[in-house]
């Protein structure tokens, strides 16, 4: 590769490690970059679709002239695996939190679980978390919720077009997911958990799809770096 390839445009697959923001990935990738290519200071690189800090998986970085492909690659599926911990739930849907509520689970069972997979297929009506990054009035939701504010969040149309059970082992269900933009995973949790008249709570996470992108062609930002050498 060289600077003019990154110029023209690349799209890079990074494998987003834990407790990283999609901004960390992005600015690692910025420097390592500059710095062996000696890129103007206006480079432009970013992501097509943000990652929680405390998710892992597929980061599509886009650079140079394919920055203007984020908006079409954002629009495609995504596909997600994680595990659901029920019997709880916490304010910002995942482990950011702490628990606030503690629910019965002696009433579920597997076939409980695999029917109540079912409600969530097609469109549905999902209200994003109070931590996170839309804005209302301004201000992003997460900066409401810290202030301790109370906001009024509108529901959302999202498509969840497979919803598979992997693994059952009470209190933890682990599934893959695989659904439009827009949808909030953590949501799904929580109205999961409330489906099955407990509560839940996410409590892993991982991106393995864009379209056709797959977390497995992808390098950790130390592995890309390494491959540049």
């Amino acid at each position: 590769m060289t600077a003019e390839d990154y110029l023209e445009g690349q799209i890079i697959l990074i494998d987003k490690p834990l407790t990283w923001s999609s901004f960390q990935a992005v600015n690692k990738l910025k420097y390592i970059l500059k710095r062996k290519y000696e890129l103007p200071k206006k480079f432009k690189i970013g992501h097509a679709g943000t990652l929680d800090p405390l998710a892992t998986g597929l980061l599509i970085i886009c650079t140079g002239k394919f920055t203007k492909k984020i908006t079409e690659i954002q629009a495609q599926t995504k596909e997600y695996t994680g595990t659901i911990t029920v019997g709880a739930t916490t304010p910002s849907y995942d482990l950011e939190t702490e628990i606030d509520a503690i629910f019965p689970t002696e009433h579920i069972n597997d076939t409980l679980i695999q029917d109540t997979t079912k409600l969530f297929l097609g469109e549905i009506d999902q209200k994003p978390p109070v931590f996170s990054a839309i804005k209302k009035d301004g201000i992003r939701l997460y900066e409401h919720a810290r202030a301790g504010e109370e906001v009024e969040i509108a529901f959302r149309k999202t498509t969840i077009y497979e919803f598979e059970i992997t693994r059952i082992a009470l209190p933890e269900i682990d599934f893959r997911v695989t659904c439009s933009k827009g949808t909030y995973i953590r949501s799904l949790a929580f109205d999961f958990g409330k489906a099955l008249q407990s509560g839940g709570h996410l409590t892993a996470l991982r991106r393995t799809k864009i379209g056709n992108y797959s977390v497995t062609n992808g390098f950790s930002p130390e592995e890309y770096e390494k491959s540049l050498v």
